[in-house]
């Protein structure tokens, strides 16, 4: 017992717990035996700032094109929208066999659009337009799509509402059309109303000019009209209402023919102011007539005199229609008579009875002679003797109603 090694084990199936220091002589590594410490990375990172470069590079495309888009963008916008348009509608002409490619060539260079590619381009993408040959009403630099609109409208389907006044003579009613409907002429609508081709059952055979045949009111000019069809339209109006107010019956009612009566009637709608007044102003123009005076009535000095004449300009000038240089009615009407005017040729006031204080010391039978502005309303002073005229003349003038 004493000579047994002390590191000998009592049991020989317990292993001794003693290492061995010596170095295996046949060990291999094992891969699982080493450690990786992963408080760092084994791939080293590419530094930024070799990739910066590249970045920006692509950061600068991307805003250049997006720019580029919002010009192109911007560019297209005013040219279908242009800024500076104008309110007021200019007369184009579509003619025969026109395509959109030639009209939008002549919109561009008559200043309505500011590329004709471009209007191309929108009306294709609109569906396109079906042109109608004539006249159309465009407003420079207006929005494509509200050309596109007014071009694809027939021109028959297109009107224009003119307004003629009653008292406006023809070359007034030549000025109003061309100003309203842009597109007809004043001159040609002049011509018109001397064409004997235009016929109206109240012209005289020798007469040839339409003055105070037309009825003024208000008219519907379609974009397909002419001049001459809209003269036609008002003769064939004023034919309407003449039959309406017994004109064609004149000879019969106050023994004058009915283009006469229509020159009574023209003389009465350029001097009557007030309703109330028309039918006295026709009896003092029949009473003149019968008893053979003049009828010094000033609107007829004015017809034949240049505009802007005053009245002692006007009242020198030896015209036919100076109706105080000639006794009689003057050559023509003087303006185109409304329907109330006509009507009072037709129907003249009663003279005043004997009893009226205008007729106190006046000889059987007593008449409206005389006819003076009495009144800032228009109404007039009517007298039957020369005496009271004056008079009434003076009243007028110290009211600052005359000069």
């Amino acid at each position: 017992m004493a000579n047994q090694p002390i590191n000998q084990p009592i049991d020989p199936l317990i292993k001794s717990t003693k290492s061995d220091d010596r170095v295996a002589e046949n060990w291999h590594d094992d891969p699982w035996d080493i450690v990786v410490d992963n408080s760092e990375s084994s791939v080293e990172p590419r530094d930024f700032r070799e990739i910066a470069p590249m970045l920006r590079v692509v950061l600068a495309a991307v805003v250049c094109f997006s720019l580029f888009l919002g010009a192109i963008g911007l560019w297209y916008l005013h040219k279908v929208n242009p800024s500076g348009g104008s309110s007021v509608g200019v007369s184009f002409t579509v003619n025969d066999g026109d395509s959109v490619s030639s009209v939008s060539s002549r919109l561009e260079s008559e200043g309505f659009i500011t590329s004709a590619g471009v209007f191309r381009w929108y009306v294709g993408r609109k569906g396109g337009i079906e042109l109608t040959p004539g006249y159309y009403a465009i407003r420079p630099h207006d929005h494509m799509g509200n050309i596109m609109k007014v071009l694809s409208t027939p021109p028959s389907a297109t009107f224009v509402k003119v307004t003629f006044p009653e008292g406006f003579t023809l070359l007034q009613m030549s000025k109003r059309l061309a100003e309203k409907t842009l597109r007809l002429n004043a001159d040609l609508f002049n011509q018109a109303a001397q064409d004997p081709a235009v016929e109206s059952v109240y012209r005289p055979a020798a007469q040839t000019s339409l003055e105070g045949l037309l009825f003024p009111d208000t008219y519907q000019i379609s974009g397909d009209e002419s001049e001459s069809q809209v003269v036609a339209r008002m003769v064939q109006l004023m034919e309407r209402v003449g039959r309406q107010e017994g004109l064609d019956k004149s000879q019969d009612l106050i023994g004058f023919s009915p283009y006469k009566t229509l020159v009574i009637a023209s003389m009465i709608e350029r001097e009557a102011k007030t309703e109330g007044d028309r039918a006295k102003i026709a009896r003092v123009i029949y009473n003149r007539l019968e008893l053979g005076m003049k009828l010094q009535i000033d609107a007829t000095l004015y017809y034949a005199a240049p505009e802007g004449s005053t009245f002692t300009q006007a009242k020198e000038l030896d015209t036919p229609y100076n109706t105080y240089l000639y006794k009689g009615l003057t050559p023509t009407p003087i303006a185109n008579p409304g329907r109330a005017s006509i009507a009072a040729a037709l129907h003249p006031a009663q003279d005043p009875l004997q009893n009226d204080p205008i007729c106190k010391g006046v000889a059987k039978p007593c008449r409206y002679l005389f006819y003076v502005l009495s009144d800032k309303d228009g109404n007039h002073a009517f007298a039957a003797t020369l005496a009271q005229h004056e008079a009434n003349v003076e009243a007028s003038r110290a009211a600052g109603l005359l000069p």
